[in-house]
């Protein structure tokens, strides 16, 4: 009964992720929002990264791209452009979203493009055998910071809050329930919403364990907040910096125009049945 369940998100390849990887959350979690939306699986396309989460492309039945190293976001908008009809998901790991291709990232919340970009963030470049990446907290030491890392980390989610995305989250990899409900909301979401995902690596990040989430997450469901107020959503994203805690849930969502309604030619259908005639802006 395939066609009534996640099953139906399942391809013939079984995941080869490490055992208790937090891949397997967040395949399982991205399933059951499909299944929960009502999607169909030609109604999908998904672009993944390379990388341990990139192997993903493998795993989840929809229109899939398996892109170059960053390249997920410029992709994935696209496929948006060209048929706005799907639902179009670029997915990545820290080092690909927030390394090669942090400008992307940037650019597309300017935009406004109506893209969902998941991000498993595990704080390691891991197919490659952890390498630090930009998310590496300072002082700690991987194969390529033998002494320490030097460098301050980037935080992702206040990057895109002030490059202008309309909607950021947090997730954890470890609750699935409650993050297939933020990934349900970020695809239902009209214009760019960007999800970090706190992801644990059990081969190559021994300091943010599952268990070390559990004790510092919080969900912002769970108490009174504002996921309108700007100001707020500021303050949240530095707060494990000043408190040790750290929030998941939508942490701010507005309502605004996107790229593709600012633009005449992609009207009405999809761009891909227009004429030549019908999209030429010179005439």
């Amino acid at each position: 009964m395939a066609e009534n369940s996640v099953a139906k998100f399942n391809t013939v390849i079984k995941p080869t992720w490490c055992p208790g990887c937090g891949n397997y959350g967040i395949w399982n979690a991205m399933k059951m929002a499909l299944f929960e939306l009502g999607l169909e699986p030609h109604e999908i396309f998904v672009v993944y990264d390379i990388g341990c989460f990139g192997n993903g492309a493998n795993f989840l039945k929809t229109y899939v791209c398996h892109s170059l190293h960053g390249r997920t976001v410029p992709v994935a908008m696209g496929a948006k452009l060209g048929n706005k009809e799907l639902k179009v998901i670029a997915m990545s790991g820290d080092g690909g979203a927030y390394g090669e291709g942090i400008q992307h990232l940037i650019h597309a919340a300017r935009y406004n493009v109506d893209i969902t970009y998941i991000v498993a963030d595990n704080q390691r470049f891991s197919l490659t055998t952890g390498q630090a990446s930009p998310i590496t907290k300072k002082g700690i030491i991987t194969k390529t910071t033998p002494f320490g890392e030097i460098k301050e980390p980037v935080n992702p989610i206040l990057l895109s809050l002030n490059a202008g995305a309309s909607m950021v989250a947090r997730g954890f990899a470890g609750d699935q329930k409650h993050l297939a409900e933020i990934i349900k909301k970020a695809i239902e979401h009209k214009g760019f919403s960007h999800i970090d995902i706190l992801q644990p690596c059990v081969s190559f990040n021994k300091e943010n364990t599952a268990e070390w989430y559990r004790e510092v997450i919080y969900k912002l469901d769970e108490h009174k907040y504002n996921s309108s107020d700007k100001e707020s959503a500021l303050i949240k994203v530095e707060e494990f910096e000043k408190t040790g805690k750290m929030p998941i849930g939508i942490i701010y969502e507005e309502k605004k125009k996107t790229y593709e309604d600012q633009i005449p030619q992609l009207k009405d259908e999809p761009l891909f049945e227009k004429s030549l005639e019908e999209i030429n802006c010179f005439e």
